[in-house]
């Protein structure tokens, strides 16, 4: 008998929408904004930039609304909050629908690039079950120079 496959998840934003109506949080249209611009990109975001992207939506979207919604976002487990070394905390969407990957962050020019290796997932999981442990969450971050830098002398992503 063949195994029956799991029917797919439904898109994050669903999902987000979904859990704070089961949470009891209203519906707001300025929270369904924010939902919407979270999920809409698959580039690394800060607060600050996810509430210029929403008000370019609804002029109505507030910074408080903005951050309650990353913090619900957050504790719901459907976008992660990173520290890349940057002042503000980003925000990845993707979290959602590929927790386990890593982060490589230019330390010259901040560019992040998401990668995913499934040797690394193999050994984070042998190296915690060694030292007695069950992984909960685990984040992978390299800071590095982008090869752009080293070989041209000049990164098109760095800020002037």
């Amino acid at each position: 008998m063949k195994p029956v496959p799991a029917p797919p998840k439904p898109p994050a934003q669903d999902r987000a929408l979904e859990s704070m109506r089961s949470q009891g949080l209203r519906l707001t249209s300025q929270r369904r904004v924010v939902v919407e611009m979270a999920f809409g990109t698959k580039e690394h975001f800060t607060a600050e930039a996810l509430l210029a992207r929403s008000r370019r939506r609804d002029a109505k979207v507030s910074r408080a609304t903005v951050y309650r919604t990353l913090a619900f976002l957050v504790k719901a487990g459907l976008i992660r909050q990173i520290g890349l070394g940057q002042q503000s905390p980003q925000y990845d969407p993707n979290f959602a629908d590929a927790p386990r990957h890593g982060h490589f962050v230019c330390v010259d020019c901040q560019k992040v690039v998401e990668f995913y290796d499934a040797c690394l997932e193999v050994r984070e999981s042998i190296v915690t079950k060694d030292h007695g442990f069950s992984p909960k969450r685990i984040s992978l971050q390299i800071e590095a120079t982008c090869d752009t830098l080293r070989e041209k002398g000049a990164c098109p992503h760095r800020n002037p």
